[in-house]
């Protein structure tokens, strides 16, 4: 059984519909698609000895099944440069959420110019097709995305990257480099394989998608 069969056999087996975020990017992962280092911790010491192997600053989140908004539920602490800052958000997230399974994610902390956003839905005609887009705050407001069924070629992902309206974006603008768009057609590719290969999943959002520079 591979570490992908083993997340999937588990959520089912608990007849859950939603995996965790830890599950999820074990998921992406196990298909190529790289996420910023994370570990997961039950108790206020686990988390501390994840943010000192991580090293500062991280973030701390809520991490279950139950819970997939969390920032709108301050479920999500950002920045945290000291174990004090650690300690203190781990008490507040502690007191405000009301999650019954799981435990807490301590993530390495990383910023980028540029949030984007990739998906997979499960379209009753065209089966399992991959979305991209404007990620953050945009996705819903202006709705600058495309899509394509699966399984993507390499030419399918670059035609899904420029045919967006804010494409140029991506581009070396105002101080930025370009986005690194090998790395994103790849990740496209990726995404499509995992509708293809996998058709236990019904969809996936991931969102923002940063990419290092």
């Amino acid at each position: 059984m591979t570490a992908i069969d083993k997340i999937l056999s588990v959520a089912m087996g608990e007849d859950r519909k939603t995996l965790s975020e830890y599950e999820s990017t074990g998921l992406l992962n196990g298909f190529g698609i790289p996420t910023v280092q994370a570990v997961f911790a039950k108790t206020l010491e686990e988390v501390k000895r994840a943010a000192r192997e991580i090293g500062y600053p991280v973030v701390l989140k809520i991490c279950s099944p139950e819970v997939s908004h969390k920032t709108e539920k301050g479920l999500v602490a950002l920045g945290l440069r000291t174990e004090a800052d650690l300690e203190q958000a781990f008490q507040r997230i502690s007191g405000v959420s009301s999650v019954t399974s799981g435990g807490f994610l301590v993530q390495e902390m990383i910023t980028g110019e540029r949030e984007l956003v990739m998906g997979l839905i499960r379209d009753p005609q065209f089966g399992p097709c991959v979305m991209f887009g404007l990620g953050g705050i945009f996705t819903e407001i202006l709705g600058d995305v495309s899509f394509r069924p699966a399984p993507l070629s390499e030419s399918d992902a670059k035609e899904m990257i420029e045919e967006i309206k804010g494409h140029k974006i991506l581009g070396a603008v105002r101080g930025m480099e370009a986005v690194d768009s090998n790395m994103l057609i790849r990740c496209l590719i990726a995404l499509g394989r995992i509708g293809v290969e996998r058709e236990e999943i019904a969809a996936i959002d991931v969102n923002p998608l940063i990419l290092l520079q």
